[in-house]
């Protein structure tokens, strides 16, 4: 692969694609049952268990102002790392890794100013456009900090019930 290209992991939430660099993706599995947590910032779903790891759950439908939807068993989980902790995000479809050209990919910037959350737009292969998101971006601070503290209480309760 030219040094100069991006592979992405293409997504779909309602009838918008969006897509992540593949190297902040672990892996992407079939949707599970998700704990509620209470106190949670609203677009965090809940939390999974995945290896005996504690990971919250993020409804993409909610991040992205969409109207709200159940939980359909065809969803699925994209696993993916941010630099802060791993994260699932809760998405209709997995459409397709994409490698694309730096030089296709228009930064967020450039299109509207204070679109943090989206590092670029890019034109996939079948003409339809997917906005890069940007996974540290994702968590406003005051979110993340809540979202720890709840994680860790979470954490203990899980590792006192196994006692």
């Amino acid at each position: 692969m030219d040094k100069n290209s991006n592979s992405l992991l293409i997504f779909s939430v309602g009838e918008q694609k969006y897509a992540l660099y593949l190297s902040v993706v672990e892996r992407v599995v079939r949707i599970v049952e998700i704990t509620p947590l209470p106190e949670s910032p609203e677009e965090v779903a809940g939390v999974i268990d995945l290896e005996e790891q504690i990971i919250p759950v993020f409804d993409m439908r909610k991040k992205l102002n969409l109207p709200a939807r159940d939980l359909n068993l065809l969803d699925q989980l994209i696993i993916a790392n941010t630099s802060r902790r791993r994260v699932a995000l809760w998405v209709e479809n997995v459409n397709d890794v994409e490698v694309t050209a730096e030089d296709e990919i228009v930064s967020g910037h450039k299109i509207l100013a204070g679109m943090e959350h989206i590092d670029g737009v890019v034109k996939l292969k079948n003409s339809d456009i997917a906005l890069i998101y940007n996974l540290d971006r994702f968590l406003h601070f005051d979110d993340e900090k809540k979202l720890h503290k709840l994680l860790d209480k979470k954490k203990k309760e899980k590792t006192t019930k196994k006692k």
